[in-house]
């Protein structure tokens, strides 16, 4: 049988799948990253003071990453808590 004929409804697991477990441990992963994104990006804004241009980019780049932040936590307590 194909791997796309399978009934995957019937509990058969594809091969490229990913668990609940791994899928966690990758948005986790990224959540690290997004907060030291952010950080480093209003670290370097707080010591720019002869472009105001830049030091507001920075700053809407470390707004960028809170909102990621804020939905990457969100996916991460959902998977939590449908496990």
């Amino acid at each position: 049988m194909d791997q796309h004929e399978k009934d995957y409804d019937r509990g058969e697991t594809p091969r490229n799948s990913i668990t609940e477990e791994h899928l966690t441990d990758i948005l986790e992963q990224s959540l690290e990253i997004e907060n030291e994104m952010m950080r480093t990006y209003l670290i370097t804004a707080e010591r720019i003071h002869d472009d105001g241009e830049l030091k507001d980019r920075l700053q809407n780049f470390a707004e960028g990453n809170a909102k990621r932040t804020r939905q990457l936590k969100d996916e991460i307590e959902r998977l939590k808590e449908d496990s």
